[in-house]
């Protein structure tokens, strides 16, 4: 395939027309130069006055001419016609040039071979064949007029008297043959510069588009791909590293890679791979934001055809997705071993325990107790509470998500939450409740199940608000994917949960207070989870908790 437009070809073409005129001038002002040099002198001169007249005539004209064939560039955008009239005119010129200067004895013929050589560059082997045939014409005929007499000789040279018509054939079919030959040549070296050219834009065009091929591939597959010269320094960096890690390439090229990732660069030793490196490789390293992320590496020497190595190649993943489904897949599979342990022993202390209380209540009715009997009898029965209540979260807990469902209004379930906490032992005037429902809000769900996870959230906001404070809840309609989601947003401003804490909160029995089982927050994720549905919690110490709980719309849940 030809690189190249009939635009850039035009353009091309007229740059060396113009030079072709500039190289005409050049030429002419030379001979001006010779002509007026020997002018001043006349000692031993040749020419006659109405010689050099003639003379200073070919050269105006040529001035005159290439002045027109400018013009003409501009008017015609036929490059053809103003080749063909240059030609044209440089032959009658070479010719009138000629029959000044001596005609059989002249040297100027020479020029001749300018034209038919510039005539092949422009039009090719037709037009170098017409150009040396006109030249021979010219020339032949030339010869031919000034040996019959029949035009009068301008030289002052005077002509050989032995000088015989044989003489004037052979001169002319001398030159004529040497036209056709240089024609003949010119186009064998033009052809095969063009042939030539021809080939290197085909291989340039082959190359360009190989490396636009290498270039894509690189650009569109999902995994990082960066580079790194013997001196540390990084050279290349696709578009899925740049994803990665947040750095562009214009930020990174020719920088050390010990500065953006320490990490990687420990692998290497002066640009060279340490042979205790692994070929696969999980490394942390901050991205552009701060944020640390897992990547996997595969690093392996860049090397030349020669098998010297000039670098080295490192492939990576973002593991970081991978690493947190890994990590829940870990923390579900506690859960659910959890889960069991809980359920059995939630069995195997609920029947005792009503037996216990059952026991108790009997004897409470039956007994006068007196007043610190009164108050022991008390104790005994908030601590049969607290294991009923303590039983039910196991069970809770390790329960599976019920098949029953029914469409739950959860704004309705919102506002009876929070009318019931103001009943709770943990309550106090001092909070002040704000409300904000968006029209509503519906999800196929177990209501009961519902209830329970937003009347958790709820009750660990109050209490972390025993001073009293704020308690926002509210609730709107999103779309996520095209999909329907109601948010649940429930926000304090109590004593918060330290940085630390917030990886731990969802595990069953963890707590931060001194009172509480640790199993809220777990039973909340357990819910929302079998619901398909998300929890997130962000919080600082003494500013305040905000949780967010996401779960399928009404028409979107699939149990």
């Amino acid at each position: 395939m030809i690189v190249g437009t009939e635009g850039t070809l035009e353009e091309k073409n007229k740059s060396r027309l113009l030079l072709l005129i500039i190289a005409r001038l050049i030429i002419i002002t030379l001979f001006l130069g010779v002509a007026i040099f020997l002018d001043i002198r006349k000692d031993g001169f040749p020419f006659t006055v109405s010689t050099l007249n003639f003379l200073y005539f070919i050269i105006a004209a040529t001035y005159f001419f290439s002045i027109a064939y400018i013009l003409l560039l501009k008017i015609f955008k036929d490059l053809t016609i103003n080749i063909y009239l240059q030609l044209a005119l440089d032959v009658i010129l070479v010719t009138l040039l000629v029959y000044i200067t001596g005609s059989f004895r002249s040297n100027y013929s020479v020029l001749y071979t300018l034209i038919i050589i510039y005539s092949v560059i422009f039009l090719g082997r037709y037009g170098g064949l017409i150009i040396a045939s006109a030249a021979g014409i010219f020339y032949g005929l030339l010869l031919d007029f000034e040996f019959y007499k029949l035009i009068p000789p301008i030289s002052s040279i005077e002509h050989d008297p032995s000088l015989t018509a044989g003489d004037v054939f052979t001169r002319i079919l001398v030159h004529i043959v040497s036209f056709y030959i240089l024609a003949f040549l010119a186009t064998f070296v033009v052809e095969q510069e063009k042939k030539a050219r021809y080939l290197l834009q085909e291989k340039e065009s082959a190359f360009k588009q190989l490396d636009l091929l290498f270039r894509s591939i690189v650009e569109s597959v999902d995994t990082g791909i960066m580079t790194i010269d013997l001196n540390g320094r990084i050279k290349t960096f696709n578009r899925a590293a740049e994803e990665i890690t947040g750095f562009p390439l214009e930020a990174l090229e020719n920088r050390p890679i010990a500065y953006y990732f320490p990490n990687i660069a420990a692998f290497f030793t002066d640009g060279i791979i340490k042979k205790q490196t692994q070929n696969r490789m999980e490394v942390i390293i901050k991205n552009n934001s701060g944020e640390e992320i897992h990547l996997g590496c595969s690093i392996s020497p860049l090397k030349e055809k020669q098998d010297k190595q000039i670098g080295s190649i490192l492939i990576f993943q973002d593991l970081t997705d991978i690493k947190l489904m890994e990590e829940n897949l870990e923390k579900s599979k506690r859960l659910a071993l959890i889960g069991e342990m809980a359920a059995g022993l939630a069995h195997e202390m609920r029947n005792p325990l009503a037996s216990i209380a059952g026991s108790i209540e009997l004897l409470r009715q039956s007994l006068k107790l007196k007043n610190t009997d009164e108050r022991l009898m008390q104790i005994v029965l908030r601590g049969k509470d607290q294991l009923d209540n303590f039983v039910r979260d196991f069970l809770l807990l390790s329960r599976p998500i019920p098949i029953t469902h029914e469409i739950v209004d959860i704004n309705a379930i919102a506002l009876e939450v929070l009318e019931n906490i103001k009943l709770s032992s943990d309550w106090t005037n001092k909070i002040d409740v704000r409300c904000s429902l968006a029209g509503k809000m519906t999800t196929f769900a177990n209501k009961e199940q519902i209830r329970q996870a937003i009347n958790n959230l709820v009750l660990n906001a109050i209490q972390a608000m025993p001073e009293g404070g704020n308690l926002s809840l509210s609730t709107k309609s999103l779309q996520h994917h095209d999909k329907e989601v109601v948010e649940i947003k429930i926000k304090d401003t109590g004593q918060g949960i330290e940085g630390k804490d917030l990886t731990k909160i969802f595990e069953p029995f963890f707590t931060n207070k001194d009172k509480g089982t640790g199993l809220g927050l777990a039973i909340v994720n357990r819910i929302v989870d079998g619901y398909g549905g998300r929890i997130e919690i962000k919080s600082s110490m003494n500013t305040g908790t905000e949780c967010t709980v996401w779960l399928p719309g009404r028409h979107e849940i699939n149990i």
